[in-house]
């Protein structure tokens, strides 16, 4: 493995980064704190703070890392759904009968729309053996749901339990073993994992009151492993959040990535304004005007956080072993926030297509939906993009499909189709994107405009 290039931040840019994250360590009094930038698809910084002398971490140093570890059982299901052995929309009792819980679908489980409770019945399985529930139904208790199933988004523990049970149903092997074949060693992730292993940091609580410590228990949690069991460093969590972006066919493709990125579950009430929404194992969050996604976690001992700013092409790791006490959501986005406005990305060079269907070709242009101009984008990754002239309206991209219709990829338009209606010499007479009729002139002669057009034509007041 080669040793991560880090000099391509600016010193002033280093130094921002190097003071955030010793603030939050000094602020929150975490015994320490190890954080990394990742752009480009690799480690660009790497920085760390202890209240050790000489015993700092680095990116090989373990932590718990929490709920993170549901974004990896999330991976797992997305590639049972693309080899075909479950559809997302699949009721659980489906393929895991009798838990009391099969009507949710597997959308919902990852999505925690799945009507579960949010913790498993006492005592509280973060801090207590996992030997007290070896079973499902131990883990779900007699009443599993709580709000009706589809309804709302209700964050659920369990439910990323019953996800790792399904895979192990379907893979016949154990949760652990299928993660570290199917994912941790694809990507290389040596040094991620179910146990600890040196060097790794001791979890520990923070008297709210007092600058003294006191050690958190390290329990394996047996059944709610798929939920939150694992232990990980920087360095391997950097390369998977490169992974959450560009994807590998090895393990998840690009297109699941970003499905897996899009918003699934309606936020609560209280998140609206909070601009906060959760995918398919993936949380979204709006700061400022960025979209930030990823995951975050905690056990007693360990805070964590995984941030990603696709758009700016930059990610941040921040690991702390402290129960409480540091922001390391907010620090992550802190420290996105300092590489992509002191830093921009560098656009890709502008590049021509390098081939082109004519009858695509002719589909660019203007076009109206009645008197509302758009205009239709061919770019040179193929999509078509449909942007208002004005500046406000809808808009979508759309991808081609074998038949020669295009399917809209985001906003109002997800899932549409859009088709090229032609006329008996082959020219297009007019644009239908779903049962909208757009023409190439505001309610154009001889276009089959619902409704017709009236046969006068445009007039003026008279």
């Amino acid at each position: 493995m080669t040793t991560p290039h880090r000099e391509e931040l600016l010193p002033a840019t280093r130094r921002a980064l190097l003071h955030r994250i010793a603030v939050a360590q000094s602020e929150g009094r975490a015994p320490s704190l190890v954080a990394s930038v990742v752009r480009g698809g690799r480690t660009v910084w790497q920085g760390a703070r202890t209240s050790v002398d000489g015993h700092a971490p680095d990116e090989n140093t373990q932590y718990r890392i929490g709920s993170i570890t549901k974004t990896f059982t999330a991976v797992l299901v997305l590639r049972l759904r693309d080899e075909g052995a479950l559809g997302l929309g699949d009721p659980l009792e489906k393929h895991l009968p009798g838990t009391g819980a099969g009507e949710a679908t597997i959308a919902d489980l990852l999505a925690h729309t799945g009507g579960l409770a949010a913790e498993t019945p006492a005592p509280w399985w973060e801090r207590t053996p996992g030997t007290l529930r070896p079973e499902l139904a131990d883990v779900l208790g007699d009443t599993p749901l709580r709000h009706p199933v589809g309804r709302r988004f209700h964050y659920s523990n369990p439910g990323y339990t019953l996800l790792g049970a399904l895979v192990e149903k379907l893979r016949g092997a154990p949760w652990e073993d299928v993660l570290r074949r199917e994912v941790l060693e694809p990507l290389e992730l040596t040094s991620t994992g179910t146990q600890p292993r040196a060097p790794h940091a001791g979890g520990w609580a923070v008297h709210p009151w007092a600058d003294v410590l006191l050690p958190e228990p390290v329990e394996d949690l047996g059944r709610m492993a798929p939920a939150g069991q694992l232990w990980s460093t920087t360095g391997d969590l950097g390369r998977f959040a490169a992974f959450l972006v560009q994807g590998d066919d090895r393990v998840l493709g690009a297109r699941s990535l970003a499905e897996m990125r899009s918003p699934a579950a309606p936020p609560e009430a209280t998140d609206v304004t909070a601009g906060y929404a959760y995918g398919l194992g993936l949380e979204l969050k709006r700061s400022g005007e960025r979209l930030l996604v990823g995951h975050s976690g905690s056990l007693p001992g360990f805070t964590a956080s995984l941030t990603l700013a696709v758009a700016d092409d930059v990610a941040a790791v921040v690991l702390a072993n402290c129960t409480s006490g540091v922001p390391v959501g907010t620090v992550g986005a802190d420290l996105v926030r300092i590489v992509a406005e002191a830093e921009p990305r560098v656009p890709e060079p502008w590049r021509p297509l390098r081939d082109i269907d004519p009858a695509v070709l002719e589909l660019a242009g203007p076009w109206y939906w009645g008197t509302q101009g758009f205009g239709l984008r061919l770019g040179a990754d193929g999509l078509l993009s449909l942007e208002p002239l004005t500046g406000t309206g809808r808009r979508s991209r759309f991808r081609a499909n074998d038949d020669g219709t295009w399917a809209g990829l985001e906003g109002y338009y997800a899932g549409e189709l859009l088709r090229a209606v032609r006329r008996p010499d082959g020219s297009v007479d007019h644009l239908d994107l779903g049962s909208f009729v757009f023409t190439r002139r505001p309610y154009e002669e001889g276009a089959e405009v619902p409704g017709g057009v009236d046969p006068e034509g445009w007039r003026g007041v008279g």
